[in-house]
């Protein structure tokens, strides 16, 4: 009677067995099946906010772009952002000279090389280049030196520092009544910007 009462709920019990190692399993899938689904969530969450960060960057670009634009054209015109303009440099000399009334000025210009002090400007992604420009022209008197710096910068030939200048006396002839009292040697570093390819046909 026993034995026969055994066999009976052996049926029963192995049923229930298979049907709980069934729900374990379905719970166990379902759970990694959830886990899965929440890290593609994740993802897109991260590439959905990365998209949102670059188009507000773009944005944020282009109002620098149009704010920057006027200004960026200005500096172009004048011969600071690009390739050197030489020409320009020795046509405002040559008005200089007249404006002045001097007495000629005579020039050597260096080859272009990087500009000593880029490193303080922080120009990436810029390339700061200087040509060292110099100079010697006679004077009348000393108040001509910055009258001739003043009108070299009226001219908008370009962006240039002035490194030195010593003046000397020249011995002058009793005869003559307008003649040159000092002789100027100064130097000075024409400068350019130049972007660099990546940053090239901005704005």
């Amino acid at each position: 009677m026993n034995t026969r009462s055994s066999s009976t709920l052996t049926l029963p019990l192995l049923a229930l067995a298979a049907g709980l190692l069934v729900c374990i399993a379905t719970i166990r899938y379902s759970r990694a099946e959830i886990d899965k689904a929440q890290q593609q969530l994740t993802a897109q969450q991260t590439q959905a906010r990365e998209a949102r960060m670059r188009v507000q960057k773009s944005g944020d670009e282009q109002d620098i772009i149009v704010r920057y634009q006027d200004a960026y054209r200005k500096l172009l015109q004048a011969g600071f952002v690009g390739d050197e303009r030489r020409i320009n440099w020795l046509d405002a000399l040559r008005v200089v000279n007249q404006e002045a009334e001097l007495f000629g000025i005579s020039y050597q210009i260096t080859p272009q090389q990087p500009y000593v002090f880029a490193s303080e400007l922080t120009p990436d992604p810029m390339s700061v280049r200087q040509s060292v420009m110099k100079l010697r022209f006679a004077l009348l008197h000393e108040g001509d030196l910055p009258r001739f710096f003043e009108l070299l910068s009226q001219q908008n030939a370009g962006v240039y520092v002035p490194e030195l200048c010593t003046m000397q006396r020249t011995p002058g002839n009793p005869a003559m009544r307008f003649q040159p009292n000092l002789m100027a040697d100064c130097e000075i570093s024409w400068i350019t910007v130049k972007p660099t390819s990546g940053a090239e046909g901005r704005p």
